[in-house]
C-alpha cells in the first residue's frame, strides 16, 4: 500500500538523528572545556541533587529480607590520594596494541614486580576511563597501580580511539556496543582474553571496573561476558541499556534510566557522588535495582560514615548473612562527577571521599569465576 507520508517520516528520523549527535558532542564539549583549566584541583562540593524516586514496597521485598542500619563511622584519609605515582624498579607499565575484526585499539599494561616472581597466576583489573581522558591519566587519578604492587594483580587500560569519539568516550549508547559478539564489546573482550593468555594472569580472577562512560562500558562488558569477568566496578555510570543512540543517551545521563535487565547475576560494587550535575545520580540507584535483580533473597545493611577531613558516605550492602557481598553502593554526600578518594594529579578525581580503587579491589577479591561458568557460553 502506498505510504504517502513514508518519504516525510524517513527525512525527519534523519534529521533526529543528526540532531542527536550534535547534542551529545555539544554537551560533552561543555563538561569537557569547563573542567579542563581545574583538570588537576580538587573537585569542589556541590548542591545535593534532587530525591530519586522510592522503590516500591514489592521490590524491596523482592531483593531483601530485613535491613539493618549502623551509627556513623570514620574512615582514614583514603590512601590512594596520596599514593606514590612512580612505577617502582621491577614494575612495568607497558604500551601495547591490540587489532580485531572489530576495530583497533591501544592500550597501558601495569605488570607489578610480583608479575616477574609469582609462581601463582595473578588477578587481571581492566579499567576504563571516562570521557577526555587517556589511560595514563586515568591510572594516575585511581591510583590502582599502587594498589597492583600491593595486592598483586595486573592492570589492563584500554584506550578510546579519537575516530572512534571525538572525546575519547566508550559508545556505551549505541545498539551496536552494547551486545557481546559486537563493537566495543567484543574488541575489550578479545583484548582481555589476549592478555590473560599472554601473561600469568588466573582467568578466574579477572575483572571490570570504569568511570562515567568507562562505567556504562564496562557494566555492558561484564553482564555481556560473564564468562570472562567475576564483578564489575561502576563510579558515576548508567544501568545497560540506559540509551540506544546520540539523542537518548543525554535524557539518560541528565535525569536517569533504569535501562534493563540482567540476564544473570553478576556481583557489583557502585560508587556516585549526590551532587553529579554531568550524570544523574538516579542511575547510581538503577544500577543498583538491575545488579539486585537476578538474585534471591539478600540481607541489607546500611552504614553511614565519613572520611577523616573529608566527605560523608551512605554505604549499602547486599549479601548472605555474614558472607561476601553480591551488591555494594556508596553515595557520597557531595561529590560531584569524579573518581571518590583519587588522586589529584588525574583528572575528574575527589581526594576528599572515600577511597574508591581500594574499597573495589577489596570487592573484586572476594569473587571468582567457576570452570564451568568460563566454559558455558561461546566466545
Amino acid at each position: 500500500m502506498l505510504d504517502p507520508f513514508k518519504h516525510a517520516r524517513a527525512k525527519t528520523q534523519r534529521k533526529l538523528r543528526r540532531a542527536g549527535v550534535s547534542a551529545i558532542n555539544e554537551m560533552w564539549g561543555t563538561v569537557l572545556g569547563s573542567s579542563k583549566s581545574k583538570k588537576r584541583k580538587v573537585v569542589k562540593s556541590g548542591r545535593t541533587a534532587s530525591k530519586a524516586t522510592k522503590l516500591s514496597s514489592q521490590s524491596r521485598k523482592a531483593v531483601t529480607k530485613g535491613a539493618k542500619t549502623t551509627v556513623k563511622a570514620r574512615m582514614p584519609v583514603p590512601t590512594t590520594s596520596r599514593s606514590q605515582t612512580k612505577i617502582p624498579r621491577g614494575a612495568m607499565f607497558k604500551d601495547g596494541l591490540h587489532e580485531t575484526a572489530f576495530g583497533t585499539r591501544s592500550y597501558k599494561l601495569y605488570v607489578p614486580v610480583a608479575g616477574n616472581t609469582a609462581k601463582t597466576q595473578l588477578p587481571l583489573l581492566v579499567m576504563l576511563h571516562g570521557c577526555g581522558q587517556s589511560s595514563k591519566d586515568f591510572a594516575r587519578g585511581t591510583g590502582m597501580n599502587t594498589l597492583a604492587e600491593e595486592f598483586g594483580f595486573l592492570v589492563l587500560y584500554p584506550d578510546q580511539a579519537r575516530d572512534a569519539h571525538h572525546y575519547r568516550c566508550w559508545n556505551w549508547y549505541r545498539r551496536g556496543d552494547q551486545k557481546r559478539g559486537a563493537g566495543e564489546p567484543a574488541l575489550l573482550a578479545d583484548m582481555t582474553r589476549q592478555v590473560i593468555a599472554d601473561w600469568n594472569t588466573d582467568p578466574a580472577r579477572v575483572y571490570v571496573a570504569g568511570l562515567s562512560a568507562g562505567a556504562a562500558a564496562a557494566l555492558i562488558l561484564a553482564t555481556e561476558y560473564p564468562d570472562i569477568f567475576a564483578a564489575v566496578g561502576v563510579h558515576s555510570g548508567l544501568a545497560t541499556g540506559a540509551a540506544h543512540d546520540p539523542a537518548s543517551a543525554p535524557r539518560a545521563m541528565q535525569h536517569g534510566n533504569p535501562g534493563e535487565r540482567h540476564d544473570a547475576p553478576m556481583p557489583t560494587i557502585i560508587f556516585h557522588g549526590d551532587a553529579d550535575k554531568v550524570i544523574n545520580p538516579r542511575n547510581g540507584r538503577f544500577i543498583a535495582i538491575r545488579a539486585l535483580e537476578p538474585y534471591g533473597h539478600l540481607d541489607r545493611t546500611e552504614k553511614k560514615g565519613r572520611v577523616h577531613g573529608g566527605r560523608e558516605f551512605t554505604r549499602t550492602v547486599h549479601r548472605v548473612g555474614r558472607g561476601r557481598p553480591y551488591t555494594e553502593q556508596w553515595v557520597i554526600h557531595g561529590t560531584g562527577h569524579a573518581w571518590s578518594g583519587g588522586h589529584a594529579a588525574g583528572s575528574y578525581t575527589d581526594p576528599t571521599g572515600p577511597d574508591a580503587s581500594r574499597e573495589m579491589v577489596r570487592f573484586f577479591l572476594r569473587h571468582r569465576t567457576t570452570k564451568k561458568r568460563r566454559s558455558t557460553l561461546p566466545k
